[in-house]
């Protein structure tokens, strides 16, 4: 990473396990400081600790990023800096459900996380890197936004905005000297596959998401992680014609037809 064009600071938005600590660890590694803000505390806390052993400076918001004062709670800890970088990697679901049966709370987080959360952060720091003429925006995306999939209506929905979302900002911001990228993340083995049972021996290492889209910021506006059969996917989740035959028979599969680990 070119810490003359993206630092000296990054801010690691669900910064503190799975791909956003891998983020952490390598942008600390190459010499940023650091600003990581999630929601819950005591793992947040353990790797501020351990990046600031190694010589980091680390800076910490634990912030529900659901909640409407998101933004103002993490400005607080960054309005005195230069954020040259801004990383969204917020944005996983726990609950699925039919969408007029789930309680609002849950499709409202959703929404607030992954469509406002991700346009107020990325408005606020993008105008700022503006004001210096350069700087970086990588916002996490998924597989399941090239496709509507049961049980999972506003998680799919929010998705299919952060991608559309990125790529016009990608073209908006090309001639600012900001890079934005969309990192559409496949399966990983984080923490959150692990605690929803999910069999992740097979999954991709969060420090080889991290790094690929480290290493492909200036290249956006979309990296698609899980090689030529993800690319083959997304192709066909694409497709126009026969929507009605994609979503019934390639969607992503309800949560009980996904094997789990073994207890």
């Amino acid at each position: 990473m070119d810490l003359a064009k993206y630092g000296p600071w990054a801010l690691v938005i669900g910064g503190s396990e799975g791909v956003g600590a891998a983020y952490a660890r390598k942008l600390a590694a190459a010499g940023f400081r650091l600003v990581l803000a999630a929601r819950k505390p005591e793992p947040l806390e353990a790797l501020a600790a351990e990046l600031r052993a190694a010589g980091a400076e680390v800076r910490t918001v634990p912030v529900d990023l659901a909640r409407a004062d998101a933004l103002d709670r993490v400005r607080a800890a960054t309005d005195d800096i230069a954020v040259g970088l801004l990383i969204y990697n917020a944005g996983a679901n726990d609950t699925r459900g039919n969408f007029v049966e789930l309680d609002p709370q849950v499709y409202r987080s959703v929404i607030a996380i992954t469509v406002v959360g991700q346009a107020e952060f990325a408005r606020h720091y993008g105008a700022l890197m503006q004001a210096r003429g350069r700087g970086g925006i990588i916002l996490s995306g998924s597989l399941s936004s090239f496709l509507g999939s049961a049980t999972l209506a506003a998680y799919t929905g929010a998705k299919a905005f952060s991608r559309i979302f990125t790529e016009a900002l990608w073209a908006e911001c090309k001639p600012m000297g900001i890079d934005v990228l969309h990192n559409v993340i496949g399966f990983t083995d984080t923490p959150a596959m692990r605690r929803l049972g999910m069999d992740t021996s097979s999954a991709q290492p969060p420090e080889d998401v991290a790094q690929e889209a480290l290493d492909n910021i200036a290249n956006g506006p979309l990296l698609l992680h899980g090689g030529q059969q993800a690319r083959d996917l997304a192709t066909q989740r694409s497709r126009l014609d026969d929507r009605a035959g994609l979503i019934a028979t390639i969607a992503t599969p309800r949560r009980e037809d996904i094997p789990r680990t073994k207890a």
